[in-house]
């Protein structure tokens, strides 16, 4: 098989070759289909704890007395969980092992989405929902380790596989939880809890893997050692206008993905679209990240600049949240679509971090840099959302905010795209 650092860009290439992750050892046949096992059933559990609240937000709102605001806080901590829990990853990684600490995170997801429908409290279901949200974040952040460690030779084709189950799972939680829900009397605790099920399968393969001496303990934290060398020369990161570009970004396009995954099915019952529907509409907008996460990345490596792409989709979510704003649920595919190829921003973005870095430490910073930073600035986005939903009875001012956003996003995206690298800027030498 070639090696697949000559389909990636020049940068990316060079950052492969240049501080490459501790090999494993040679593993078994056995082991390695462990491990893509365990890839596939942790990705598709990384979307359902956000998308399945999303579908029944009205019914949890409802049931436990939620008002407009605080279901905007509902909606704001998953990229809160995200930033915070997901800087611990890198440091839980290099003490317990990559595998360990992604088997715990599956844990945590099933302990949190196993509690949280049946918390009676705001707090409570807010304090279960971060330790699902937890275990997504250390879990979300160690998966490239994972890949890169057992299938050195196969990072691309396996991150594929990887990315696909991710969007799939994401889509399915939309789709399926409202029908569900109904299938098991209407309760909108049970069709919560399900997705508890599903998580723990996932734990499964893990703890396999960990039995497997060959496969974890000390050549697994080493293999997470890159994430934090300390022996690469000093980055100051934030000299970089390209970094800080591709941090706002990164936090923009954050904002849109989780309003969309939080507050869309919301949108279109209130346009009188049914429930069931609702969902479907939310499916279709995550799944467009199936095909499209092949197909964006690739397209972005021919170009020096990203620009063209970051304005394109811009643009599609600048008329999906347009078209939501005049005809709701006469255009709701058409704007579930385009919504969902707006969100394909996201892909976009990680290909662009390891684009404008010449080493691996600078794609390591950058991209601890861009999402721990990013994310926080997408935080006050949902919280906004319901708020203004709150106060003002209607979707109109939320809407006209997400649509005047989509124009900074296209504005720091198309600098973010172009081609220079954050070593350059920050003044260290070739």
């Amino acid at each position: 098989m070639p090696d697949e650092t000559q389909t990636l860009s020049p940068a990316v290439a060079a950052a492969a070759r240049t501080h490459p992750d501790s090999p494993a050892p040679k593993a078994t046949v056995w082991l390695l289909r462990l491990v893509l096992v365990g890839l596939v059933l942790a990705a598709l559990n990384l979307r359902p704890a956000i998308t399945s609240l999303g579908a029944l937000l009205e019914e949890v709102q409802n049931g436990l007395h939620m008002s407009g605001s605080v279901a905007g806080v509902v909606t704001s901590v998953p990229p809160l969980c995200f930033a915070v829990f997901g800087l611990a990853a890198p440091r839980l990684a290099r003490r317990f092992g990559a595998a360990a600490i992604v088997c715990a995170g599956m844990a945590a997801i099933a302990t949190g989405l196993l509690i949280r429908p049946f918390a009676g409290s705001t707090p409570g279901f807010l304090a279960a929902s971060a330790l699902a949200l937890m275990g997504i974040a250390v879990s979300n952040i160690l998966m490239p380790v994972i890949v890169k460690r057992y299938f050195p030779e196969r990072i691309g084709s396996v991150t594929g596989l990887y990315s696909m189950a991710l969007s799939l799972g994401t889509a399915l939680a939309a789709a399926a939880t409202v029908p569900m829900t109904e299938a098991l009397g209407g309760s909108w605790q049970a069709g919560l809890a399900v997705w508890a099920g599903v998580a723990a399968v996932a734990v499964g393969p893990w703890l396999l893997l960990l039995r497997e001496r060959e496969g974890t303990g000390a050549a697994d934290t080493a293999a997470a050692r890159p994430l934090g060398d300390r022996s690469a020369p000093a980055l100051r990161i934030t000299r970089s206008r390209t970094a800080w570009a591709l941090a706002c970004f990164f936090g923009l396009q954050a904002t849109g993905a989780y309003v969309a995954m939080g507050w869309l099915p919301q949108i279109f019952r209130d346009a009188g679209v049914p429930a069931g529907t609702a969902g479907v509409l939310l499916a279709v907008t995550m799944v467009m990240g199936v095909p499209l996460a092949f197909v964006i990345p690739r397209l972005a490596t021919r170009f020096t600049h990203q620009g063209p792409i970051v304005a394109a989709l811009g643009l599609c979510g600048l008329t999906g949240y347009t078209g939501l704003y005049l005809a709701p649920a006469a255009g709701a595919w058409a704007w579930a679509l385009l919504l969902g190829i707006s969100n394909c921003a996201f892909p976009l973005a990680l290909t662009m971090i390891g684009m404008r870095a010449r080493t691996g430490a600078g794609v390591v910073r950058l991209s601890a840099f861009a999402q721990s930073t990013g994310y926080l600035l997408s935080i006050p986005g949902p919280l906004l959302v319901g708020v203004l939903y709150q106060h003002s009875g209607g979707w109109e001012l939320p809407l006209a905010l997400m649509a005047g956003l989509m124009l900074p996003q296209i504005a720091v995206g198309s600098l973010a795209g172009r081609d220079r690298t954050i070593e350059d800027e920050a003044g260290m030498r070739h």
